[in-house]
């Protein structure tokens, strides 16, 4: 009797992990899709210049009219190109507005980059020292942010916008664009 105790200890916790592995591959997981801290807050305030006129952008006085894509690329970065063809999707749709934030890159290679493949950005902005991408929580590029027409945060794409995830941002903007 205590025999049949004692093998049917191993026989239920094989069946446990066997029951919790099970579980980690049904559960929708998305890897590029890690928390943010900044998700329903406020984009943060910054001051920076413009990468075409030099001019200077005012967070507080951009954000909060209008619903914005933020979009964090760079020249030397290969899923940035990949994924340009969908910022420009964006960039064409009513009611969008799209602000690009060059990430640690060089002033001349950005304009020449932007020249070669459109510029779908309203504003291109300069973030030479990543400062402003810290204070967005960005972990690498490319990243784009979702902000309403309030200034607060509502999604954030972590990696390079795919046909997928394009489909995704775009019925989260539609479901932002609802609650108006």
């Amino acid at each position: 009797m205590i025999k049949k105790q004692i093998l049917l200890i191993p026989f239920v916790v094989f069946i446990i992990i066997l029951l919790s592995f099970f579980y980690l591959l049904i559960i929708e997981r998305n890897p590029s899709e890690l928390p943010s801290n900044l998700l329903n807050k406020t984009t943060p305030k910054f001051e920076t210049n413009k990468i075409y006129d030099d001019s200077t952008f005012i967070s507080s006085k951009e954000f909060g009219n209008e619903i914005v894509l933020v979009n964090f690329f760079a020249t030397w970065c290969k899923p940035c190109k990949k994924e340009h063809k969908y910022i420009k999707l964006f960039s064409e749709k009513d009611k969008i507005r799209v602000i690009g934030i060059n990430y640690k890159d060089k002033k001349n290679k950005t304009i020449q980059w932007l020249a070669d493949l459109g510029n779908p950005y309203s504003d291109v902005l300069i973030d030479n020292t990543g400062e402003i991408g810290i204070d967005w929580g960005v972990y690498g590029i490319p990243e784009t942010y979702v902000v309403n027409e309030k200034g607060i945060i509502k999604y954030k794409q972590i990696g390079q916008i795919t046909k997928k995830s394009y489909k995704k941002i775009i019925s989260i903007i539609e479901k932002i664009n609802n609650e108006k």
